[in-house]
């Protein structure tokens, strides 16, 4: 008869924890994942703890779950209306968007401080359907974590009355040097050797890699490079 109480206690428990959560999660207004911050994640985590460790203590009593699932919404609720009176805080709740490329121009700086490297950029602005650096003029780091890109103007758009004009093949591009580090994998799926990458940034008045922020090698746009 014990443990039958014991089993619907922690069943009591989990679904009084379910629709507390749901409350707290609309009553904050995020609807989907993607748009929580480093707030609201340190804040799940402490709803997870809060609720694994009263589940199954037999010392604490729903009342007491209840009590502090309606605490905590409390306080999320408050600081999040704090926010609104005095806004500077969210820089220090939510943190703040952080320019990465601006104008066409990588800022490592902006990467080192959001601890990215360029396989990190690259994948989030293949997200965003961007394959190549040269397409991106600014690219937004948010502050949960994906990145919003406004596009280089494409030139060759200007044409499309030219129906008959031949279209340029599609080529993927190669990330080469990243941190004045030579990419040797991208060489070989490139069918490349350093001698050629050499003889490449001679052509384009650089004696050596090292001086080189990122270099991309597309073989239907050439080299794009950005240096330090």
């Amino acid at each position: 008869m014990l443990e039958i109480t014991m089993y619907v206690s922690i069943a009591v428990k989990l679904a009084v924890a379910l629709v507390g959560l749901l409350i707290m999660t609309r009553l904050l207004g995020k609807k989907e994942i993607s748009q929580l911050t480093a707030f609201d994640f340190v804040s799940s985590l402490m709803l997870s703890e809060l609720v694994g460790n009263t589940i199954y203590d037999d010392n604490v009593h729903l009342s007491h779950l209840v009590f502090a699932l309606v605490i905590w919404t409390l306080l999320a609720l408050g600081l999040e209306k704090f926010i609104w009176v005095v806004p500077w805080i969210s820089r220090y709740a939510s943190g703040t968007p952080d320019l990465l490329i601006r104008d066409g121009v990588i800022d490592f700086k902006a990467m080192k401080r959001n601890n990215l490297d360029f396989a990190q950029l690259s994948m989030l602005l293949r997200e965003n359907n961007v394959f190549s650096m040269r397409e991106v003029a600014y690219a937004l780091f948010e502050t949960n974590g994906s990145i919003s890109v406004l596009r280089q103007k494409d030139p060759g758009n200007q044409n499309d009355g030219e129906a008959d004009s031949p279209k340029k093949r599609v080529c993927l591009p190669e990330s080469i040097i990243e941190n004045g580090s030579i990419n040797e994998a991208a060489l070989q799926r490139l069918g490349r050797d350093q001698e050629w990458l050499k003889q490449l940034l001679q052509l384009s008045g650089i004696s050596h890699h090292e001086r080189v922020l990122f270099a991309e090698w597309s073989d239907s746009n050439g080299l794009f490079y950005q240096l330090k």
